[in-house]
């Protein structure tokens, strides 16, 4: 197979890069190489990987199925070249974070800080779909999100479990409270995330089961425009307690007993668990928490 090696690395570069010059850069060879090596596999293969219309080129069926296959595949060879890199120069490499909520992101970004001085960290910050697509295609080693359910490839722990609290107008009834009931929910205009929010969802599937009907008056995609949109008297809403910021005009309040809680678990893909520096991360976060087994999946 390893003969094939060279042919398939140009095709993964060509479909990855999305024409022949920019995967002829990609991999530092001439672009008459790219496109005899990219033929070859199709001649002797018979069969057509790319459509192509003068300079515009479109992966075949045949094509997106074997980059879905060799994207991985590549993807762990440049892993383990960056590694060996690291060892010549003396150097830890990168360490990619991805996350769905800023604030737990930085926690983790400042831990793995301190404990790896000399490591680069890239922190993205998106939506969970966004997210675990860049799990995935191996854009990011580990993420932390906000799931009811994680896919069975991907290996978890509990990184985090914080209360959600309301967000309301400073001058609302509820600041002279120090605590409410999430029955006082009732009656009252709310500004909430998009339906895919995890926040959200806990919030609406704890009120319905109580029988409390949502009254919502505006749906904003961030944190930050949600908590503006309360300074501004438009409602109340709701955040983890993490991500709550001091914002002028605003207080957060929080439930008795605490009834909802949102759940940040740290998760890898399971093929990916015993890379050196993923498995140290869980194992030092299992330990500092006391995680069980069963907060493992």
């Amino acid at each position: 197979m390893h003969k094939y090696h060279k042919w398939l690395r140009s095709f993964y570069a060509v479909a990855h890069k999305g024409n022949f010059t920019l995967a002829a850069e990609y991999l530092s060879i001439g672009q008459p190489t790219v496109s005899e090596q990219v033929r070859a596999l199709e001649e002797v293969f018979q069969v057509e990987l790319f459509h192509r219309r003068g300079s515009f080129i479109e992966m075949s069926l045949a094509g997106r199925q074997l980059y879905e296959i060799t994207r991985p595949m590549f993807a762990l060879e440049d892993e383990a070249v960056q590694l060996l890199q690291s060892f010549r120069q003396r150097k830890a490499g990168m360490f990619r974070i991805g996350a769905v909520s800023p604030p737990i992101a930085m926690d983790l970004t400042y831990r793995l800080k301190q404990q790896y001085p000399d490591i680069e960290l890239q922190t993205t910050l998106s939506s969970a779909a966004d997210i675990l697509e860049k799990l995935y295609n191996f854009d990011i080693d580990v993420a932390i999100l906000a799931q009811p359910e994680f896919p069975a490839d991907l290996y978890t722990c509990l990184y985090q479990r914080c209360p959600i609290v309301a967000v309301v107008r400073e001058d609302h009834p509820w600041t002279r409270q120090k605590q409410i009931t999430v029955d006082q929910i009732r009656n009252e205009k709310l500004v909430l995330r998009e339906s895919g929010s995890r926040t959200r969802q806990i919030v609406e599937e704890d009120c319905k089961k109580r029988g409390i009907e949502l009254d919502c008056v505006m749906r904003l995609n961030s944190r930050e425009a949600i908590v503006h949109a309360i300074a501004h008297g438009v409602g109340i809403g709701f955040v983890s307690l993490v991500e709550y910021m001091d914002t002028p005009n605003t207080r957060a309040i929080t439930f008795v007993e605490h009834p909802f809680h949102i759940e940040y678990r740290l998760c890898c893909l399971a093929i990916r668990k015993q890379r050196p520096m993923i498995a140290e991360l869980f194992h030092d976060c299992i330990s500092s928490a006391g995680i069980s087994q069963s907060d493992l999946t």
